[in-house]
């Protein structure tokens, strides 16, 4: 019988005849925190006895949702964080290196590999073929000193998707529009699994997009094929090991199969307060637009930066409408510089934040005002997602952002291209 993507990961790193519904132990080989969740998973590994990290696990902490720390008690947690790398040997992600999904996509995700991480979009680094999933604080404790946690093996979901894209189309576009076709509780523990004759020529940014989005369906996991693009992007980091293309089995069974035709889509907003409340922009034309947030772990890479780039050249920013910028990386903010990017922004009017999560979470670096209204590239728009449950959220590509930016509302992005 043929296997899932899914399927084929998880047998391989429990050694059995993983198929969907099984219940198996599987060695892992990324386990990670971050600074929010993070000092709950630290307490919870020494409760737990534990002194030492699985040799055969890698491990990481990352201090990127609250980066800069904007109060005593956070760096009290970074200085926490900080020690618990000291004592054991945990690769250490400092303020201002950027957000824990895009690092692990650059640096430690490889194809095939089995990556748990104390976050909900972990499932990121699926867009480079792995099965890579969130956990809880104390799930990941254990993962880090056992090397191996317990999975069901999900279904799958197969979303086939095909054609080019058309004008002012992009990757956050049609995650959107699959949200709002199947909600979001239409892949509740499934495993999205993305196919068809787009995805061959899709970049890797786009890829990440997309799989960083899964969960926002309930999806356990969102897995694209590691392909020759993606072996290719793995080498250009320095990785001297040599990796194997992975794909599904053409006779893999899947719970469910919806194709999506690119030619049919437009560019797609999600609406306040949920994810799943998505239209075409143009039914939501006019709407005004207090702040303009770019970046985040979906669409924070250099790739959204240059759509951004190319809209604001020569343009500023609406005097109504408020433009922040955050590159999901230290690796995006030096290569943006080196392009002109950096410097279109700020002569367009834009706040340019170090490379981190920035207003995603409502920490701080731009907390919204009751009843502003605030377009972001974010993944996440629920009440109080950014600080002020009175204020609205929007969610929309780095396109459709970046033309809110200079029009003060919001905007078809055709009308600029």
């Amino acid at each position: 019988m043929g296997k899932t993507l899914a399927e084929k990961i998880l047998s391989n790193k429990s050694g059995v005849d993983a198929v969907a519904g099984d219940i198996v132990i599987a060695n892992v080989d990324l386990a990670f925190m971050q600074d929010t969740t993070g000092p709950l998973t630290v307490n919870q590994f020494y409760e737990a006895g534990f002194s030492k990290i699985a040799a055969t696990t890698k491990s990481a902490v990352f201090l990127d949702h609250a980066a800069p720390s904007p109060n005593s008690n956070l760096s009290n947690d970074h200085l926490t964080l900080r020690g618990f790398t000291d004592d054991t040997g945990t690769i250490l992600s400092e303020v201002g290196d950027g957000v824990c999904h895009q690092i692990v996509a650059e640096s430690l995700a490889k194809p095939g590999d089995l990556i748990v991480g104390a976050d909900s979009h972990t499932v990121t680094a699926g867009g480079l073929g792995t099965f890579a999933c969130g956990m809880g604080s104390t799930d990941v404790a254990v993962a880090l000193s056992l090397g191996k946690s317990w999975f069901r093996v999900p279904e799958s979901i197969k979303v086939s998707i095909n054609g080019e894209f058309p004008l002012g189309v992009h990757a956050k576009d049609v995650i959107l529009y699959l949200i709002g076709l199947i909600g979001a509780d239409g892949a509740t523990y499934r495993a999205l699994e993305f196919g068809g004759n787009t995805i061959p020529p899709l970049s890797i940014s786009s890829r990440l997009t997309i799989a960083n989005m899964a969960v926002e369906a309930g999806a356990k996991a969102g897995l694209f094929p590691a392909d020759e693009l993606t072996l290719e992007y793995i080498s250009r980091r320095g990785d001297e090991q040599q990796y194997q293309t992975l794909y599904p089995d053409n006779d893999a069974i899947y719970e469910q199969v919806i194709e999506i035709d690119l030619s049919e889509l437009e560019p797609t907003i999600s609406r306040p307060h949920t994810v799943d409340n998505t239209v075409p922009i143009n039914e939501i034309v006019g709407t005004n637009i207090h702040q303009v947030v770019i970046g985040t772990c979906t669409n924070g890479r250099l790739e959204d930066l240059e759509v951004v780039a190319s809209i604001l050249h020569g343009k500023k920013q609406h005097p109504k409408t408020r433009l922040i910028v955050a590159p999901a990386s230290r690796g995006i903010l030096l290569a943006a510089i080196e392009k002109g990017y950096i410097q279109t922004f700020i002569e367009a009017g834009a706040s340019i934040l170090p490379p981190g999560c920035g207003p995603c979470l409502g920490m701080h670096q731009g907390v919204l005002a009751d009843g502003e209204n605030c377009l972001s590239t974010a993944n996440r728009n629920f009440k109080g997602r950014m600080g002020n449950p009175n204020a609205f959220i929007y969610l929309g590509s780095p396109a459709s952002a970046a033309v809110a930016a200079v029009t003060g509302e919001i905007t078809d992005p055709r009308e600029f291209l």
